[in-house]
């Protein structure tokens, strides 16, 4: 049945793993320089006498801990030496598969920079099964997003925290502290077939990580992702 129609066929660029390499090293060195600088820690006071409520903290961390992440590499970008090579910083608009679009400086052979689109997904170390199976992006969404432009960089951010908090005397407050503890980023063309399952109830087909902390990575040509996802 499919005879009569003409399919466009993805071809990604042959530098395409080294530049998925390139993007992935400025980012881990760039959020390890503000962990080992003492830039991981997100201060929030509440007049709550208790605190943040601690069994659902893994419900508010995700957009503290997206925009932590963001300012980290805003404030990158303003390293005088450009030791990253950063170029722009751009905020991923409402509803968009990724947080934050990083753009990098990197002589191409047909261009002068690479661009990695990073979804930025906070897990807790505090509670038991944080980071088993979240969700992603969706099958369809992230095939069409690929097959549009082969050369699409998808880099997922899994950042720990940590989170206490502390009375302040004078002013009656609770100080809770929320603390970046660890990160692991990877590409999802490489993720293995064993780490992806997906999640039919959500929209079409919500692709899902089965556990963002352990993951293995697996070496694919051209588009071959295409056919795994799924």
């Amino acid at each position: 049945m499919y005879d009569t129609h003409s399919f466009k066929i993805p071809q990604q660029s042959g530098d395409y793993a080294e530049c998925s390499a390139f993007v992935i090293q400025k980012i881990e060195a760039i959020i390890t320089a503000a962990m080992d600088s003492g830039q991981n820690k997100i201060l929030i006071h509440t007049n709550l006498k208790l605190g943040l409520p601690m069994e659902n903290i893994n419900k508010i961390a995700g957009p503290f801990v997206e925009a932590w992440a963001h300012e980290v590499f805003s404030e990158a970008i303003e390293d005088k030496e450009n030791t990253y090579d950063l170029l722009s910083v751009e905020a991923g608009e409402r509803l968009n598969f990724a947080d934050v679009i990083l753009q990098f400086r990197r002589r191409r052979k047909r261009s002068e920079s690479v661009t990695g689109h990073v979804d930025v997904k906070a897990t807790s170390k505090d509670i038991l099964n944080s980071g088993k199976s979240p969700n992603i992006t969706s099958f369809a969404r992230i095939r069409t997003e690929y097959v549009k432009n082969p050369d699409l960089i998808f880099i997922i951010l899994s950042i720990k925290h940590s989170v206490y908090s502390s009375r302040n005397e004078e002013t009656k407050m609770m100080m809770v502290v929320m603390e970046v503890v660890d990160f692991n980023a990877y590409d999802l063309k490489y993720l293995s077939d064993k780490d992806l399952s997906y999640n039919p109830a959500l929209g079409s087909d919500q692709i899902q990580v089965r556990d963002i902390h352990y993951i293995t990575l697996t070496s694919r040509n051209d588009m071959a992702i295409l056919p795994a996802l799924r």
